[in-house]
This record gives structure tokens, C-alpha cells and sequence, in this order.
């Protein structure tokens, strides 16, 4: 019999937006956490550039919420844009409380500025802000006593009506059936509330800037049980990734280029931005993107350079020392050499529809984060608002299920999962193969 465990509110995925709702929810409910690996293994932790939000003065809302709209060609949300960056000073404020590092600048945080913002308004920990962002989110889950954090659980399918031991059609959400990844076994996960904080689907691509298992599980799930999922086109490329043919999927930052980094031909040391854009490398990702592919399509480079060793040893050191250990490693000193860099998969601006509370088509079903498409990016992602909408919106599902507790009935009785008819693969050649396909 596969085992069945119960709790007030089950999250998949234990990143940025994941343990935000966790932690907003735990004073008052049980809550689980799942994570498909290791807890840090998601996309949080490998962000390096900042979260976006207006601290400096002479900034304002509408000028963060243009930059937003410009980014993502319009096709924007306006009033979820002005939810988002509205409640961006006090996400900062939270994780502040949370104890995370952030650089400053005196007393006050240190802002930087990256490509589309028209303002500094970044605020990092150097330029690894997402592994610092993830140590105190999960150093403060871990200390709940309300939170149970369950690593190496995959969740593969929801539990839904169809799922119950007396069938229904209602289509509510029930919870996840998972495998154990210890076990092998698939295990049931019930609760009054399910909020998806599953990632992106970088993985689909060959060359991406996402971890291994950010391979779009939850919008899948969520699309499985008649949920919608939308802009799924939309797939934003980061214009520097890392040229290595051991190294494929380590992004150098957008705050390179913020501080001051030349996009170079590599033959000739040509600066070409300035023929693409006024803002030149400034300009937001997809524009910067379009840019190299067209140049190495046009001369048939490999890689373009990425070039900050103008600004001096000690301020590369100081501003990007995480990339300047990696590159070292890699027989590249950045602070005499220009970097190799292509365009990258790097992130899924469509997913799974919600509203600015984070409530699915399905009752019972929430989600937050990457997978989520809640109208703030459009076709193209501004720079840094993908943590801030983790934080905003995971915030948000939790204060609306909290509102709503009453309204959410407790799951009944729901079919353990049959594998009495599931047969080990003898094609995983064959899949295998159509995958590398896919991927191209």
C-alpha cells in the first residue's frame, strides 16, 4: 500500500516562491514542502544579478512599472505590474529581517543597475544573490516548527477529483502523488490548499541557464488536470552565457554589462551594440540577445566577447567575485581577459494562468514563481523582477488562503497510486534519443 501523508497546505518546490508561502503560512497551518532533489537545487539559488525595487531617490513605481511594460512588449498586465513592483520595498524589508547579506552602501543598500532599468534599483548580495536569498529562506523554514521539508520527492501527477475513491468531476486539487526517490515508490501528499512553485522548463532546451530539474513538471501537471497555461512562447534568452563546451549552462550576469561590460567582435574588438540600440548593452535581454545571434549568424563566431577589464582589477574583484573564481578555473581571468559568450535559454515568461493572489482555473490549486504566467513579464522579462515576483506573489497566495481557510474543505478519501500495471522501460534508448531531438 503506497503511503499517504496529510497536511493543512502542500508546496511543490522549495525556492524563492515556495518557502515564501511557507513561511507566511506556517504561524497558523501545517505545511509540507516538497523539493524534487536536494532543497537548494532549483533556479534561486543560481541567480546571481539582485531583485528590482525602488529605493533610490528620483526613482519612482511608474518609472520600475514602464521598464517592465517596455521589457515585455506591452503584453503586460498593468495592474499586476503595479502589484508586483508596489509591494517590492517590502519584500526587501522581509528578507532584510530574514538576515540576508545585502551589500550596502554606507547605511543604505547598495543598488546597481542592469539592462532595461532605467534607474539603479538592484539590490544584490555581490553577484550571488539567489544562493544568499535561499540560505535564509531555508535556514528559516528549517527552524519552523510547522514546516516539514521533504527533499528528493519528484511530484509526477495531482490528485484531483477523478482521483477519489467515490469519483467526482469537480476538478478540485487534492494534492501531488510523488516519487520517492529513495524508495522508488510513488507516495501521496493530501492537503486542504496546493500551491505548484515548481520552476521553469529551461531543461526543454539544449543550451539553458536553468538547473538540471527545471523541466516544467508543475505547468505540465497543472495542464494535465484542466487547468490553463498560457505564453508558453514566450521563452526569454539571457545574451551572455558562458562560451565552454564542458561549462553549458553558467550565466554571467546581467549586472556586467549593468557596470559598465562592452559586447565585442572577437576578431576585431568592435563594440556593436551602439548599432542596435541607443541604450547599447543597456537595453533590455531580448534585444541584447537578438543582437549576438545576429552578429555570430552574420560572420559565423562561435561566441562574441563580453569585455569589463576596463574597469580594473580591484572593482571586478570586488563587484563579481563569484564569476571571477568560476572563470579563474576555467583559464580565464576577467580582469585581463574578455569573456566567450552566446545567448542561453534562460527563462519560461508563460505557465500556469493566475491572478495576482495566485489562484489557478482549479480550486484548491495555487501556484507562484516561474511556472506561474501572472501578466508581469509579457513576452520579455525585465531583469531582476524574477525573485521579486516570487516573494510578491508567494506572499500573496499565502495571505488569500489564510483569508480563505474556511472555504477550503479537507481532502476526502483519495486513491492510493495503482502501479500494478507499470512495466520498467525497455525503449530508453529510443527515448533517450527523441529527447536529444526535441532538445535542438
Amino acid at each position: 500500500m503506497a503511503e499517504t501523508h496529510i497536511t493543512d497546505v502542500l508546496i511543490i518546490g522549495s525556492g524563492a516562491a515556495g518557502l515564501t508561502a511557507a513561511l507566511n503560512l506556517a504561524d497558523q497551518f501545517k505545511v509540507t514542502v516538497l523539493a524534487k532533489g536536494r532543497l537548494n537545487e532549483g533556479s534561486t539559488a543560481w541567480a546571481q544579478g539582485g531583485i528590482a525595487a525602488v529605493l533610490e531617490d528620483g526613482d519612482t513605481f511608474d518609472s520600475h512599472i514602464d521598464d517592465t511594460m517596455v521589457a515585455g512588449a506591452g503584453l503586460n498586465d498593468r495592474a499586476t505590474v503595479e502589484f508586483v513592483v508596489e509591494g517590492a520595498p517590502r519584500a526587501i524589508a522581509r528578507l532584510v529581517e530574514l538576515g540576508v547579506p545585502f551589500n550596502m552602501d554606507g547605511n543604505t543598500l547598495h543598488l546597481t543597475r542592469e539592462g532595461g532599468h532605467s534607474h539603479r534599483r538592484i539590490v544584490h548580495v555581490n553577484d550571488a544573490t539567489g544562493w544568499a536569498v535561499q540560505e535564509a529562506l531555508q535556514h528559516a523554514a528549517e527552524i519552523h516548527p510547522n514546516i516539514t521539508l521533504v527533499p528528493d520527492m519528484v511530484a509526477i501527477d495531482l490528485a484531483t477529483g477523478k482521483h477519489e475513491e467515490r469519483y467526482s468531476g469537480s476538478g478540485h486539487v487534492w494534492g501531488v502523488y510523488a516519487v520517492n526517490r529513495t524508495t522508488g515508490r510513488v507516495e501521496l501528499f493530501t492537503a486542504r490548499a496546493t500551491v505548484l512553485a515548481t520552476g521553469g522548463a529551461g531543461r526543454t532546451y539544449l543550451y539553458s541557464t536553468a538547473p538540471r530539474g527545471a523541466t516544467g513538471d508543475g505547468i505540465a501537471m497543472a495542464w494535465r488536470a484542466g487547468a490553463r497555461v498560457a505564453n508558453m512562447e514566450f521563452m526569454q534568452f539571457h545574451p551572455t552565457c558562458l562560451y565552454n563546451l564542458d561549462v553549458k549552462n553558467f550565466l554571467i550576469t546581467e549586472a556586467v554589462r549593468g557596470e559598465g561590460g562592452h559586447l565585442l567582435l572577437p576578431e576585431t574588438g568592435y563594440r556593436f551594440m551602439p548599432d542596435f540600440d541607443p541604450r547599447e548593452e543597456l537595453a533590455p535581454r531580448d534585444i541584447v540577445a537578438r543582437a549576438i545571434d545576429h552578429e555570430i549568424k552574420r560572420l559565423g563566431l562561435d561566441y562574441v566577447h563580453l569585455d569589463i577589464s576596463h574597469k580594473g582589477p580591484e572593482f571586478v574583484r570586488e563587484h563579481f567575485p563569484t564569476i571571477y573564481e568560476k572563470l579563474l578555473g576555467l583559464g580565464i581571468d576577467m580582469t585581463v581577459d574578455p569573456i566567450p559568450v552566446v545567448p542561453a535559454q534562460h527563462y519560461t515568461c508563460g505557465g500556469i494562468v493566475i491572478d495576482r493572489d495566485g489562484r489557478t482555473d482549479l480550486p484548491g490549486l495555487y501556484a507562484a514563481g516561474e511556472c506561474s504566467e501572472s501578466g508581469l513579464h509579457g513576452a520579455n522579462r525585465l531583469a531582476s523582477n524574477s525573485l521579486l515576483e516570487c516573494f510578491v506573489i508567494g506572499e500573496s497566495v499565502a495571505r488569500h488562503i489564510t483569508a480563505n481557510w474556511d472555504d477550503l474543505p479537507p481532502p476526502p478519501a483519495i486513491r492510493a497510486w495503482d502501479e500494478s500495471r507499470v512495466e520498467d522501460s525497455d525503449e530508453e534508448v529510443v527515448i533517450k534519443q527523441n529527447w536529444t531531438e526535441i532538445r535542438r
